[in-house]
């Protein structure tokens, strides 16, 4: 489902110690497309998250209208391994996950803009004593004869930060069905109030990865 970061805060176990947790808003989402293999060849579910009044296309306001439901800020769709067992314009809430669960939260990292090696890939940099030019520069990026190339995944300076990430396997601490809190372990990808998607966990402990044994 989709939901918003709000920040981070801590929780006490039972057995006093403390749990830093991020607190997501997360939903109410409402089904805005249903896919089927019959009707477009794979399995999938489309949701909207957060009310949008204005500035709303005519092709998504007619798509909003087929479904029934209200126009929506966010959409994004989830694919499915079976045919989804919801319905269009149902609405899916946070209690859809349990305590002690597993799942990975995916969402944009904060922007830094341009930055050189020495922050963006934590280089070392050059000698800093008196005579030296090259403080914080990349140095030598490839050979003169061979391969006589850059080769590719050489850290450059560029732009950081503003792509997605995926974070797995984070533990389900508390869920606030009231107020469609969801509480989880650690840290997550992007500011307070970005937009999140959490997943059902791929790599949770006994689950196989795809390509390996």
């Amino acid at each position: 489902m989709l939901g918003r970061k709000l920040g981070m805060s801590q929780i006490f176990a039972e057995d006093g110690n403390f749990i830093p947790v991020t607190v997501i808003q997360a939903g109410p989402c409402v089904v805005t497309q249903v896919k089927t293999k019959e009707s477009d060849g794979y399995e999938a579910v489309q949701l909207g998250f957060e009310d949008k009044k204005r500035n709303v296309s005519k092709s998504l306001q007619g798509h909003f209208k087929r479904a029934g439901v209200a126009s929506k800020r966010s959409l994004h769709e989830f694919s499915m391994s079976s045919a989804p067992a919801v319905s269009q314009a149902a609405e899916v809430k946070v209690d859809v996950f349990k305590a002690g669960e597993l799942v990975d939260v995916r969402g944009t990292t904060k922007g830094r803009g341009f930055a050189g090696v020495v922050r963006r890939f934590r280089f070392r940099g050059g000698p800093a004593s008196h005579g030296h030019t090259s403080h914080r520069r990349v140095g030598s990026i490839g050979q003169c004869a061979f391969p006589s190339e850059v080769w590719r995944g050489q850290g450059m300076p560029g732009q950081m930060g503003n792509v997605t990430r995926t974070i797995q396997n984070l533990k389900v601490v508390r869920v606030d069905a009231e107020k469609n809190l969801l509480f989880v372990r650690g840290g997550i990808p992007g500011p307070n109030g970005g937009l999140v998607e959490i997943l059902k966990a791929v790599k949770g402990p006994g689950k196989a990865v795809k390509g390996k044994s």
